[in-house]
């Protein structure tokens, strides 16, 4: 077995990274929080990332793909959160209640998370490709929800919590939890 050679005087030698390739997911969410997708660059994210372009493009072949995993991540993160809200609840009253506490909730609507959805939904609206990630999320909250609900009413309340959160986020006097709490009922049926 041959031995590394050592690296040229004054030049540091490289260290392995186990988690590079999620730092670098993890700074193109920065860069896309704080430019958009149109201003996300390999340059801006291996700056973020604090690598090198070519470590950077060694783990991306292209930036879609980086912006895919990255998107990933965000999605599976806020899944996570909606599947942890969703496995507290024992029975079909408690799981409305964790819907209307999702909506009206940190998870939804904290303001990073939110910039950067909107960022994911501009993009699968314009790259159908990038749908792959939003489906993905779709089906993971229907599966939460489909727990305690029927396969119609799952559907309708996953896009009643989109929306709403959406509309909660946008408007300069957010609906109140009862407003919430009704539209969640008027889907539901009454208890």
């Amino acid at each position: 077995m041959r031995a590394r050679p050592e690296p040229a005087e004054g030049k540091p030698r490289r260290r392995y990274d186990p988690d590079r390739r999620a730092n670098i997911s993890a700074a193109a969410l920065d860069v896309v929080a704080k430019h958009g997708v149109a201003g996300a660059t390999y340059r801006k994210i291996a700056e973020r990332a604090g690598v090198s372009l070519g470590s950077l493009t060694y783990h991306f072949e292209s930036l879609d793909e980086l912006l895919g995993e990255a998107f990933t991540t965000l999605a599976n993160r806020t899944a996570n959160g909606f599947d942890a809200a969703m496995a507290e609840v024992g029975d079909e009253a408690a799981a409305r209640d964790a819907v209307v506490s999702l909506i009206t909730g940190e998870l939804l609507n904290d303001s990073r998370t939110m910039v950067l959805s909107y960022e994911l939904y501009a993009l699968a609206t314009r790259r159908p490709d990038m749908r792959r990630v939003t489906d993905a999320w779709m089906a993971r909250s229907r599966v939460a929800l489909g727990k305690f609900f029927d396969p119609e009413t799952t559907l309708m309340l996953d896009a009643l919590i989109e929306g709403l959160s959406m509309h909660r986020a946008l408007s300069l006097a957010p609906m109140p939890r009862t407003t919430v709490e009704a539209a969640v009922e008027r889907i539901v049926g009454k208890p």
